[in-house]
C-alpha cells in the first residue's frame, strides 16, 4: 500500500480525530509534568484499535513528541541514574511483552485503565517510597517498569512512584522522568521490530500523531512553572483518571 492509501486509510480509521485531539492533551501534560502521555493515550486508544497496534502507535508518535525538550532535560536531571533505569528496563522488558501478546484485548484494556486510575489515586494519597534512591534501587525500579510498560504501556507509574517523594528539584525529577519515558519508547520500538510487529497502519498512525503530539508538548514546556508545580501535578492526575475512568470497559 502506498504512503497516500496509508493515510487516507488511517485518517478514515475509527475515533481518528478524537485520538488526535487526545494526542495533543497528552503532549501538553507531559510537555509540563514530564510524564503522562501512555497513561492519557492508552485507555482512550485502546476503545478504537488493538493492543500491539495502540502500543506501536504510541511508540512512534513518543519517540519523537519530547525530542524538543531532551536538550533541557539532559541539562536539568541526572543522565546516570536514567542509564540504570534502562539497563534494568531493556533485562526485564521481554517478560512484559510476553503477557501483552498472551491476554485478550478487553484485559488489556482494564488492566490499563485501573493501573492509570490508582496512580494519580495513590500519589494523592501519599503512598510512595520516601527512602533514599540508591543505584540498586533505580535498577529494581527500572525492571518492574519494564514488565508494566512491556505488558500494557505503563513504564511511567513505578517511575513516578519512586521519584515522587524526592527531596531533588522538581526540575530534576521531571527531566530524569522525560529522559527514561524516552529510553524506553527507543527499547519498545526496537523489541516490536525483532518480533515483526511493525504494521503499516499503526505506524502511519503514530507519524499522523507526531505533529499535534510536538504540539503539545512545547506548549506544555513553555507554560510549565516550577513554582506552581502542585497546580500542574494535579491538573496532570486529573487528566489521566478522568481518561482512564471513562475508558473502562464496563463502559462499552
Amino acid at each position: 500500500m502506498w504512503m497516500p492509501e496509508l493515510i487516507s486509510h488511517a485518517v478514515q480509521h475509527d475515533g481518528f480525530y478524537w485520538l488526535v485531539l487526545v494526542v495533543f492533551i497528552a503532549g501538553v501534560v507531559r510537555g509540563f509534568s514530564g510524564f503522562g502521555t501512555a497513561m492519557v493515550f492508552i485507555p482512550f486508544a485502546s476503545q478504537f484499535m488493538d493492543p500491539v497496534s495502540v502500543l506501536v502507535a504510541l511508540t512512534v508518535m513518543d519517540i519523537f513528541g519530547p525530542i524538543p525538550n531532551l536538550p533541557r532535560a539532559w541539562r536539568d536531571g541526572e543522565p546516570s541514574s536514567v542509564a540504570r533505569l534502562g539497563f534494568a528496563t531493556l533485562v526485564a522488558l521481554p517478560a512484559g511483552i510476553y503477557f501483552l501478546l498472551a491476554v485478550p484485548a478487553e484485559i488489556f484494556r482494564y488492566a490499563v485503565s485501573i493501573l492509570a486510575i490508582v496512580v494519580p489515586l495513590s500519589l494523592l494519597a501519599g503512598l510512595r517510597y520516601r527512602g533514599q534512591i540508591t543505584p540498586k534501587l533505580l535498577y529494581v525500579g527500572g525492571a518492574i517498569a519494564g514488565i508494566t510498560g512491556g505488558a500494557v504501556g505503563l513504564p511511567g507509574p513505578p517511575i513516578i512512584m519512586l521519584f515522587a517523594a524526592s527531596t531533588k528539584a522538581v526540575s530534576c525529577i521531571r527531566a530524569n522522568i522525560m529522559m527514561y519515558l524516552f529510553v524506553f519508547d527507543v527499547f519498545l520500538l526496537f523489541w516490536f521490530a525483532m518480533k515483526g510487529h511493525l504494521e503499516a497502519l499503526p505506524i502511519t498512525l503514530g507519524l499522523l500523531f507526531l505533529v499535534p503530539s510536538v504540539a503539545g508538548n512545547i506548549l506544555g514546556a513553555k507554560i510549565f512553572d516550577p513554582a506552581r508545580e502542585k497546580l500542574y501535578r494535579g491538573i496532570a492526575y486529573a487528566v489521566i483518571f478522568t481518561a482512564a475512568l471513562t475508558s473502562l470497559p464496563l463502559w462499552d
